[in-house]
């Protein structure tokens, strides 16, 4: 990976949604080697997805908050992370070393709704022990890539 790589995928992350046309503009090359050097990123697995960022407020989805949880003794991780993923609400699973097993970012209407995502991930998902922390402000920070 070269620097006009690393420069492409800078642009990308900016905007995933930006035209080879610009995007050869902005690193001086043509459409035709950007659309191939991003086909190269892909296939490659530096590029994993094309996303859109979501605003969970605007979706009615005020609250959201950090879960660490802890499984049931015996119960798998890949069954968990199966699992989990039909919860809605749920929008980050990350496996962890320490205290807990793992952490989750949520995002729900109101209390209620959060008490009832930690019910489902009690009831359905094998969780044993949970903790939670509301999230009050949350600032996206994008590091230069290495």
């Amino acid at each position: 990976m070269d620097k006009i790589d690393r420069e492409i995928i800078e642009l990308l992350r900016d905007d995933a949604r930006i035209s080879f046309k610009d995007l050869g503009e902005r690193v001086s090359l043509s459409a035709n080697t950007v659309a191939d050097r991003v086909r190269r990123l892909v296939a490659e697995g530096a590029i994993l997805a094309f996303e859109a960022r979501v605003d969970h407020a605007a979706l009615g989805l005020h609250l959201q908050a950090y879960i660490d949880i802890k499984l049931k003794s015996g119960m798998n991780t890949r069954e968990f992370e199966e699992i989990v993923k039909t919860i809605p609400g749920v929008l980050e699973v990350a496996l962890m070393t320490g205290n807990y097993d793992g952490l989750l970012r949520v995002a729900c209407r109101d209390q209620a709704h959060l008490l009832s995502l930690i019910d489902a991930l009690r009831d359905r998902a094998g969780v044993q022990d949970t903790y939670s922390r509301v999230i009050l402000h949350q600032t996206p920070v994008r590091a230069p890539l290495q």
